[in-house]
């Protein structure tokens, strides 16, 4: 909803600037006022990816230990201020506040790496004389910076997710544009807010808030925009790639995370990973848990141990430290989740707990014998739902896993390490945990998917290979 409230300033090449229009940011828990923010036009857009253009060159220039030392500054400020970014990650999303803390933690770790490994982007000599008539030759290989990067964030880890793309950008010597999600800005220009404490200089970093159909496209289209690093949905997504014409494209996308778990496996262990990483921030995590595969000889166990694990999570106020399950980002993302339940259980799946929603809150809810027609069984359900199914082996589990259009990580429980490795070699996913579920995650490790999950990978060390580009130099020398 865009309004006439004056609210939030917007970090445009390194000014904090009003605009008359804004953006009201809601609670989705109540609807209620939190903030409001510029409603950036496409003249902004233009003006910012120009002044992006100098601030690359300002970026370029600077050595690694001035990279560095900003960075470091950026994850000190977060780190005092913790609390405030905590809770505006709460206020304005999903996550409950233990949530948002675990959040805001991360996001500092993110950094942190994001500093360290800008001493790490070096390149390696090579052998020219390994070619007949080449020696007199020596040389070498260096990476630099690609120059302007369009970043596009979603709503879910409106902190981290854009640490993920500012980190790397900056620690490679690059200017970045963030656009982030209209219905959680705050956390973004807080973000911003840290790189200006930290004294990164101007035009290199902004942040432009507004409705993505004014400003997206001129971001994702302009020449001069080298690189567009994008988290969200398949359809946008696909869009962004229709309309990006030549340039770098990381595309880190939607799931449907399988879960394997065997006869042999920790049964409490795997119901108490499962659970957590089914619900994690009201199930709107693209890693999160959606299909669980279970040996038949503990499907009963599993099952009775899961619906009763499921039943003690506590869903209500996200900023109580007590609560487990906040709202979903708003009432018509709850009202979705409620549809294709209802679509499953009239097509024949059986409800074990939840399908219940109040406003904007659903609460969890697990279903088995889920018909292969449904949509939950195929598409990502980005809520708390969670599908139980039942497979006589690994091979059948593997199989069925492999099934739909996506691919970004998947979990396999067992103590047999050639079940494991089965699964590992078989699966079609960008990553694979073994004895955890599909949402282990940490910050430093290559993070993507195949399929319709997604192209690249994060993670800085390798989001840093796709924010630079390899340069040959070789030297002729003289007899």
């Amino acid at each position: 909803m865009t309004t006439q409230v004056a609210g939030q300033k917007m970090y445009l090449a390194g000014r904090w600037v009003h605009r008359e229009r804004t953006i009201v940011v809601r609670d989705p828990q109540d609807n209620s006022f939190i903030d409001s923010v510029p409603a950036a036009s496409k003249e902004d857009m233009l003006a910012c990816i120009e002044q992006a253009g100098e601030g690359a060159k300002i970026a370029a220039a600077m050595p690694v230990y001035e990279r560095m030392d900003v960075i470091h500054k950026a994850a000190d400020y977060i780190e005092n201020h913790k609390e405030k970014y905590a809770l505006t990650i709460a206020r304005e999303g999903s996550k409950t506040i233990r949530e948002a803390a675990k959040e805001t933690a991360r996001c500092i770790q993110t950094l942190r790496i994001s500093a360290e490994e800008a001493r790490r982007i070096h390149g390696e000599t090579i052998p020219f004389d390994q070619m007949e008539g080449n020696d007199n030759r020596v040389g070498y290989y260096q990476r630099f910076p690609i120059g302007i990067i369009g970043a596009i964030t979603p709503f879910n880890d409106p902190l981290n997710l854009v640490a993920h793309k500012v980190g790397p950008a900056i620690a490679s010597g690059n200017a970045i544009i963030v656009k982030p999600a209209t219905v959680t800005p705050l956390s973004a220009l807080l973000l911003a807010e840290a790189f200006a404490h930290g004294g990164l200089p101007p035009k290199v970093l902004s942040v432009i808030t507004g409705h993505g159909y004014e400003i997206g496209d001129v971001l994702v289209t302009h020449p001069a925009v080298r690189m567009i690093s994008f988290t969200g949905g398949v359809e946008a997504g696909e869009e962004i790639v229709r309309k990006a014409g030549l340039k770098k494209i990381s595309m880190e996308l939607g799931s449907n995370s399988p879960v394997i778990v065997l006869e042999d496996a920790d049964l409490e262990a795997a119901v108490e990973s499962t659970v957590s990483g089914a619900y994690w921030a009201a199930g709107q995590n693209c890693l999160s848990v959606q299909r669980i595969y279970v040996q038949q000889s503990v499907m009963r166990e599993f099952e009775s141990a899961f619906v009763a694990r499921t039943n003690q999570y506590r869903v209500g106020d996200k900023l109580s430290e007590d609560t487990d399950i906040g709202p979903l980002i708003s009432e018509k993302e709850a009202l979705r989740i409620e549809k294709l339940v209802h679509e499953a259980v009239e097509k024949g799946a059986e409800l074990l707990t939840g399908g219940k929603r109040d406003g904007a809150f659903y609460y969890p809810t697990v279903l088995k014998n889920i018909p292969d027609d449904s949509t939950v069984a195929k598409e990502e359900i980005f809520g708390p739902v969670v599908m139980l199914y039942e497979v006589k082996d690994v091979d059948e589990a593997i199989e069925k896993s492999n099934e739909v259009s996506y691919g970004l990580q998947a979990g396999i429980f067992t103590k047999n390490i050639d079940k494991a490795q089965k699964a590992v070699a078989r699966m079609e996913v960008g990553g694979i945990m073994i004895n955890d579920s599909s949402d282990y995650r940490i910050d430093a490790m290559p993070f993507g998917g195949v399929k319709k999950s997604g192209l690249g990978r994060e993670g800085i060390k390798f989001a840093i290979q796709d924010m630079t580009e390899p340069k040959v130099v070789c030297y002729k020398l003289s007899n």
